[in-house]
């Protein structure tokens, strides 16, 4: 009996505590910070395939024979010779193609491409070549065809032209090539057509349907998803590439413009990193270099923010202090940085803006930021960074300089860090953290009550790594939807954050999560992509206090795991509020918007959802829309709007202030 009277009064409270009003005060009689236009943005590493064989439209590999294995990549048949003396000066080598001196044997090479050579039906690929006819012969030809070897049909080749090389001396040749059906895992092969020998140097092979219709271009799909984001800031190259496994191998950016053809190679600073996940053939072209990166910054609508090397090589790599530039001779690597916004913002009759000029953009990138360093620590780093600090305040006093707390989200380093960032007076602080669920759940105040006074802070990669389950899926997407909830609130503080990484090749990963994910014809939107897309297009203008119990919603405990924030949108003069569920239960919300005046009307509601029942679940290549943002009409009361929340949502509420 007393057991029976006892389970009914629990049941009575739980069900009273499950009807429980989360009721959210959303103060309207004052806007609070600007939110910046760089608050959400993309940052951008050569990692797992992203440039080369990525986002970098170029289908060859190697093309220009200049891996340390100079043909690999390659296979070659007949009589093919490997020369040293080029045209280009960075990329001596080429190949020989001679007459193999039987009328039933063939000369030629053939590329493999980075995972195969991905083409479609009835689209154009441009193939160009550097060539010559070394003996001044009379001219030449080369037959260039897509074709798949293992197929069961009657011919390789399912697309295929020639080219009649008639110049002794270095010229580039170009024709355009039009499969007649679509191939994920195609390889190119160049036969010698004619009996006299030919050089070929520089062989490349691209879309014609480049983002922006550029040649030395991108892959329209993936540049495409970066503008959809529309992103505030775009920081490239990296990571850890800027750093190098050496200094030898930094990303140096000088390298990377003036004519493509003459780019040298650079050992990628991922491809011997993990032995569980080896790539010996991961180099960069360096194709997609600085003033690509830089048009595209302007293409999407970002602010460029490149990150150089302070003259650190990656540190987790290098323990001994020889690896490194002694603080007293980074006169150089001082210049690049300074010569690097000349190339971005100086006239065109400087050195460096006249090179900008001739590659295609006399008008200045307008730069505003600069990075200068990635992860590095210990005293050696403010060491470092100081001596930059004072040039490039001395030549460009409103360029905005930012440093980094380490890799670390908190503890001996990066409170070390914090405060050598405040005396030098960087503009913004660099943070990273890739961190578990239980991480992302307790930071929701992360920052409301960091120092006003100090650099501003720059949420500079970050990620949920699931514990046990170090993959893209959808509770881990929710979790960073919760935390940049925090991040919004305080957008006083926090100018920047951006996702990473950025992009992963299904057959070419070496780190995961990533945002977008392709394989060599397609691409997939991850939930974490979503996620960031809602923020960056619901950013709003300035902050709101939104309040529960006259605290910040930040998942603490008796806040019923719910996560929020509120903006203004000054341009529409709208109302945004984003919630998110990380309970199993549904929430009862109620949106106060308290301090409308009585004629004030709350119409044109809309409510955008992203939510999963299966929380292992993502969008993958075979199902790329499992899950997307679902929007629908909402109607509001008064000035109160209530709403009941699914468990494991997120979900993004906008409302027009209008008079009645």
């Amino acid at each position: 009996m007393h057991k029976s009277i006892f389970a009914a009064l629990a049941l009575s409270v739980g069900m009273t505590l499950s009807a429980q009003t989360n009721e959210m005060v959303i103060q309207t009689k004052k806007v609070g910070a600007e939110i910046q236009p760089t608050m959400y943005g993309l940052f951008f590493e050569d990692i797992n395939y992203g440039a080369d064989g990525g986002l970098y439209a170029e289908l060859v590999k190697n093309r220009s024979f200049e891996f340390p294995q100079n043909l690999m990549g390659w296979k070659t048949f007949g009589k093919v010779s490997l020369q040293d003396d080029g045209p280009f000066e960075r990329n001596p080598h080429y190949v020989r193609l001679a007459d193999p001196q039987h009328a039933h044997k063939r000369t030629g090479i053939e590329n493999e491409g980075f995972f195969g050579i991905g083409v479609k039906k009835g689209e154009e690929y441009r193939f160009s070549v550097w060539a010559r006819l070394p003996e001044g012969e009379k001219a030449s030809k080369i037959r260039i065809e897509l074709v798949k070897p293992n197929t069961m049909g009657e011919r390789h080749a399912f697309a295929n032209a020639e080219l009649t090389i008639d110049s002794k001396e270095w010229k580039k040749y170009q024709v355009i090539l039009k499969p007649g059906r679509t191939e994920a895992k195609s390889v190119l092969r160049i036969f010698l057509a004619s009996p006299n020998t030919v050089d070929l140097e520089h062989v490349s092979l691209f879309p014609v349907d480049t983002w922006k219709g550029h040649e030395n271009g991108l892959r329209k799909d993936l540049a495409q998803a970066l503008a959809e984001t529309n992103p505030g800031v775009f920081r490239f190259p990296g990571g850890c590439i800027v750093e190098g496994t050496d200094l030898e191998t930094r990303y140096d950016w000088k390298k990377s413009v003036g004519p493509v053809e003459n780019r040298p190679l650079n050992e990628n600073r991922w491809h011997y990193t993990f032995p569980h996940r080896f790539y010996p053939d991961y180099y960069q072209s360096y194709g997609m270099g600085f003033y690509e990166f830089f048009l595209l910054s302007e293409e999407i609508g970002a602010e460029p923010l490149p990150v150089i090397s302070c003259g650190l090589a990656c540190q987790f790599q290098n323990k001994d202090m020889h690896a490194h530039v002694p603080v007293g001779e980074l006169d150089c690597y001082i210049q690049d940085a300074l010569d690097l916004i000349e190339f971005a913002n100086g006239d065109v009759n400087t050195t460096w803006g006249k090179l900008r000029a001739e590659m295609g953009h006399p008008a200045p990138f307008n730069l505003k930021f600069i990075g200068v360093g990635n992860e590095q620590w210990g005293p050696e780093y403010p060491e470092h960074l100081e001596p930059f600090v004072k040039a490039i305040r001395k030549a460009y006093p409103g360029m905005k300089i930012i440093g980094s707390s380490g890799p670390d989200s908190e503890g001996k380093q990066f409170d070390y860090l914090w405060p050598e960032m405040k005396r030098l007076k960087v503009d913004l602080v660099d943070e990273h953290f890739y961190r578990p669920e239980s991480w992302f759940l307790s930071q929701g105040a992360r920052y409301d009550n960091y120092d006003r006074k100090g650099p501003k802070v720059f949420a500079g990669e970050y990620a949920c790594h699931g514990k046990g389950k170090k993959w893209n899926h959808f509770n881990a997407a929710l979790l960073e939807a919760a935390f940049m909830t925090g991040l919004e609130r305080n957008a006083d503080i926090v100018h920047m954050a951006t996702y990473a990484p950025l992009f992963a090749h299904v057959e070419g990963w070496q780190w995961r999560p990533d945002m977008i994910w392709f394989d060599n014809l397609n691409s997939v939107r991850t939930v974490s992509y979503y996620v960031q897309q809602l923020f960056a297009l619901n950013k709003g203008s300035n902050t709101l206090t939104l309040t529960m119990d006259k605290k910040n919603v930040t998942g603490a405990e008796g806040q019923n795991g719910l996560f929020a924030s509120a903006v203004w949108e000054k341009a529409d003069n709208s109302y945004i509020v984003k919630v998110v569920n990380t309970s199993d239960k549904a929430q009862s919300i109620a949106l106060n918007f308290s301090g409308l005046k009585k004629n004030d009307a709350l119409t044109n509601g809309i409510c955008i959802k992203l939510r999963s029942a299966d929380l292992n679940k993502d969008n993958t290549i075979e199902e790329p829309s499992a899950i997307t943002p679902q929007e629908s009409p909402v109607n509001i009361e008064g000035h109160i709007f209530n709403a009941e929340l699914e468990p494991h949502t997120f979900a993004v509420y906008k409302f027009t202030k209008s008079q009645k």
